[in-house]
């Protein structure tokens, strides 16, 4: 009786599996060809408005009608404003092969959000990430406001400058670090004086929405790592290890300003877990230092400076504006062109 239960238990979980997985294709497919779809009459909307004699006004009534017309055919889902993101859809993408090959694999909403942005560069990136991470609308969203492509630390001693096109990805260190890193999800209060276990703790019970800010690649190997030399036991914060980067990525938790004595700190560390902890087939260790702040001064006389392996990023407690981000932003780019210009003379 045991075995029948047990088998017909099984068969029931096998039949639900194919269905599922048949659902699942059907869903991938309609949804391609619906992207595809859209692209289409986007692009035929163009061509048709072009041989128009005043192109504004006759595109409107050109859309209004077609909205209309098409409405009345097939139901809902072909408002004015619809026709205007399929139209948006084409001529932001007027390459049919990357709609094919990238657009049609992601959702009409993912796409509806990545056409907004204005930087090619920065849309291009969410293109490929979205796709190749399997990021949900709400992921995609989150970190477009948060700005993660541009907060991809841009850094002297990396030859890249963010530049990313199809069908290239992000291959080197430079292209994992961020600063700042937006920590929001941790709902801790930003203006209060944190122990540093206590923000510890904080990304332990929001681990998965903190690998998701970390980047590609990372899983988390432990917490208060201890490393021992002969007569002295040291512990690290937090240690990941990136599979992409083929390295251990080990992070130390600062509340307060960046010191001399934290970065001298790290540096030790990373030295101390290539020598004990490495293993022969993995890359040098990287160690990024999370600080509530930082001087660009210290950076720029530090061991930071030159390293491949230590970096210091911010961290911010909450979503910052887009104001406030292009600032800190735009001033992370001049001090970085300042030092530039000193390295030179």
């Amino acid at each position: 009786m045991v075995d029948n239960i047990s088998l017909n238990t099984t068969f029931y979980d096998d039949v639900r599996q194919i269905l599922q997985s048949a659902r699942n294709k059907t869903y991938r497919a309609v949804n391609t060809a619906m992207v595809e779809a859209y692209w289409l009459i986007g692009k035929r909307i163009v061509e048709e408005e072009q041989s128009g004699k005043s192109r504004a006004e006759y595109g409107k009534r050109l859309l209004e009608n077609l909205s209309k017309s098409l409405s009345n055919h097939f139901g809902k889902g072909f408002s004015y404003a619809n026709l205007r993101n399929f139209r948006q859809f084409y001529l932001t993408y007027p390459d049919q092969e990357i709609c094919y090959t990238v657009c049609s694999k992601l959702s009409w909403s993912h796409n509806r959000l990545i056409m907004r942005i204005d930087n090619e560069q920065a849309r291009t990136y969410y293109l490929i990430e979205s796709k190749a991470e399997n990021w949900s609308v709400r992921q995609l969203q989150r970190n477009i406001n948060s700005h993660y492509y541009e907060r991809l630390l841009s850094s002297p001693k990396e030859k890249n400058k963010l530049t990313l096109t199809v069908p290239e990805t992000v291959n080197n260190t430079g292209d994992f670090i961020k600063d700042p890193y937006v920590l929001e999800f941790l709902n801790l209060p930003e203006n209060v004086k944190l122990q540093e276990t206590h923000l510890e703790q904080a990304i332990i019970s929001n681990l998965q929405a903190f690998l998701l800010e970390m980047g590609k690649g990372f899983s988390f190997v432990a917490r208060q790592f201890r490393i021992s030399t002969e007569t002295s036991h040291f512990y690290i914060d937090l240690v990941f290890y990136n599979y992409l980067l083929k390295c251990f990525v080990i992070i130390d938790l600062k509340s307060s300003k960046l010191t001399h004595q934290d970065i001298g700190q790290m540096d030790m560390y990373v030295r101390m877990f290539d020598d004990l902890k490495r293993g022969e087939d993995d890359n040098p260790t990287i160690g990024i230092i999370l600080c509530n702040d930082k001087e660009e001064t210290l950076v720029r006389y530090s061991v930071l400076k030159e390293s491949e392996q230590l970096f210091a990023s911010k961290y911010r407690l909450i979503l910052p504006t887009e104001e406030e981000l292009k600032e800190e932003l735009e001033r992370e780019i001049r001090l970085i062109e300042e030092q530039d210009k000193l390295g030179d003379k």
